[in-house]
């Protein structure tokens, strides 16, 4: 007896982990470097690690620049003997600035085309080795751009802008789409906007720690060298990708709901992302719904405004407060800084919180019964699994443990608060932006650079609601369009707010910029209003589905047995706004 009664207590201790061996300290401290070695934070860091190879060079390359134009202009000039910088001619900073800006156009015209082939790539070969191109692709670029320092002049310059075509194939818009497209496969729904905000957060780290780092390798050791350090650090990055991301088979990311498609229309998928959807209604009806084109013109409009706040405050500063380059330096860098630790700290928490109280608001929005609503599982008995096989299998801890299968886990429980953070959120940058347009003194400005950062979750936002829009199989070229619709709105901001400051300068009223600025963002928070997620139950069909629905006798879109029809793509509705 005596046995007995001590039984239930030694049990209850082992129960409790006081008398486990393995809850000591190395088991601790094992239990630490498993969750600093997540997917997540593997993912977070290479995002970090490939920004920070792309910012090395590009302080360098307009000094670079700056001196094979200098070095050109003399070569068909007489030498320079006078006192002072001989390269301090308006001429030469003239032509500087032009071949910066072919070089500019270059990159965003070729960086768009980058979308299309990244996204191919990814769908043909899988996320891992697709990204792999859009690391190893650029090593190239930057090891040519080596030879054109080298080389100087003329000719420097012409290998220099040569070099731009080579972003087609790989470069630092289609490295981020894939990152995104990685984040969105692996990891857990509830989670998705969160990572996306902080996988930003570390692209802007990474960007703020670059440009100030490759200036000061410049600086130091010589022009060639930050090329040569960012060389280095695409093969690294490159060598991490392969060891520490999990495999994603491409079959795996179209959930096998659809034929794949190929050639051309294959290339140009993410484009058909942007053609509103047809969707049947539980009652068989079927409508179009218009939620990801309004969710793009939106964020059009919302990139329109904010993508050009930062060169805003560095040109208003330079005209009005006298700033200079290393200024603007420090001022930059704050910016990105700032935008990074909001969205890497502030962000999560963020949308965490606000989920929990948006279905406390509206619990009708939860995507299924109270429970859900709560986190609670509603499987029936039949589905609960009772065999090994029937378990989730966690993502290994090392790639090639075992490929990853995306997560099938409620999609749709509280995502209409990111549709709501992402209108209001560009309400505050609008207010904030014009807030600028008050700055008397240069301590103003960096007080502007430093509040402006906290409205920066809009492009993460939108990358979450987009893909709660869309079916799990056009997840990514879902993000394919919306990171198309970013790079328009970008290369347009350039020219269009150009003009606009221009305008206001010559008035002199060049803070009026910013309540334009500012108004736009407005326009884009109306457009959004209109954009909403698809009616509860409703399910997303293909085109070519919609044909052999219409000629269905019953009219609801189902056959016998209430499957949908052979060759549809359905997908049930993510929550409803």
């Amino acid at each position: 007896m005596a046995a007995d009664e001590t039984t239930p207590l030694l049990q209850d201790r082992v129960a409790n982990g006081k008398d486990r061996p393995d809850e000591g300290p190395r088991a601790r401290i094992a239990a630490a470097l498993r969750r600093a070695l997540s997917v997540e934070k593997r993912i977070l860091l290479t995002g970090f690690l490939i920004t920070l190879s792309f910012s090395f060079t590009q302080v360098p390359i307009f000094y670079a620049i700056y001196l094979m134009v200098c070095e050109d202009y003399y070569d068909h000039h007489s030498p320079f003997d006078g006192p002072g910088n001989r390269c301090s001619r308006n001429d030469i900073a003239a032509e500087t600035a032009t071949q910066f800006s072919i070089l500019g156009m270059t990159t965003t015209f070729c960086g768009t085309i980058n979308l299309f082939v990244a996204g191919w790539t990814v769908k043909k070969f899988g996320p891992r080795l697709a990204l792999m191109v859009q690391i190893l692709v650029p090593a190239i670029r930057v090891a040519t751009q080596i030879l054109a320092v080298m080389a100087g002049g003329a000719t420097g310059i012409t290998i220099f802008q040569c070099t731009q075509l080579i972003t087609i194939i790989g470069g630092p818009a289609g490295y981020i789409l894939v990152v995104n497209i990685i984040a969105g496969e692996v990891v857990t729904p509830a989670r998705r906007t969160a990572v996306f905000g902080m996988l930003q957060g570390c692209i802007m780290m990474g960007q703020g720690i670059g440009f100030l780092t490759g200036g000061m390798i410049g600086d130091t050791w010589g022009i060639r060298r930050p090329f040569q350090v960012a060389f280095c650090s695409f093969l690294l990055s490159a060598l991490y990708v392969r060891v520490a991301l999990p495999l994603i088979a491409p079959e795996s990311m179209s959930d096998g709901k659809k034929p794949p498609v190929k050639g051309i229309a294959a290339f140009l998928a993410p484009l058909k992302v942007l053609v509103p959807q047809q969707r049947t209604l539980q009652s068989g009806r079927i409508i179009k719904h218009y939620g990801v084109f309004f969710l793009c013109c939106g964020v059009f409009l919302g990139v329109l405004a904010t993508g050009y706040a930062p060169l805003l405050i560095q040109m208003y500063a330079t005209a009005v407060f006298q700033f200079r380059q290393s200024d603007n330096g420090w001022l930059m860098s704050e910016f990105a800084f700032m935008r990074g630790l909001f969205l890497i700290f502030l962000f999560p928490g963020i949308i965490s919180k606000g989920r929990r109280w948006y279905l406390r608001r509206h619990p009708e929005e939860a995507g299924g019964s109270a429970d859900e609503a709560q986190g609670g599982d509603s499987r029936t008995v039949d589905e609960i699994p009772t065999r090994p096989e029937q378990l989730d299998a966690p993502v290994g801890s090392f790639p090639d443990e075992e490929p990853v299968v995306p997560n099938p886990a409620k999609e749709d429980e509280g995502t209409g608060f990111d549709l709501f953070f992402l209108r209001w959120s560009l309400v505050l940058d609008g207010f904030l932006t014009m807030g600028a347009a008050f700055a008397t003194k240069s301590w103003h400005i960096y007080l502007a650079a430093f509040l402006l950062p906290f409205a920066s979750g809009t492009a993460p936002a939108a990358k979450g609601v987009m893909t709660e829009m869309c079916s799990s199989s056009d997840r990514a070229d879902a993000l394919n369009a919306l990171t198309l619709v970013e790079n328009v709105a970008r290369l347009s901001t350039q020219g269009f707010f150009g003009f606009v400051f221009a305008a206001f300068a010559e008035a002199g009223k060049p803070h009026l910029t910013f309540f334009f600025n500012g108004a736009i963002a407005l326009l884009s928070t109306a457009v959004l209003v209109f954009s909403h997620f698809a009616p509860p139950g409703s399910r997303l069909v293909e085109q070519s589905s919609v044909e052999d629905e219409g000629s269905d006798p019953t009219g609801s879109g189902t056959n016998g047995n209430g499957a949908s029809p052979t060759g549809s793509t359905s997908q049930p509705s993510q929550g409803s706004q």
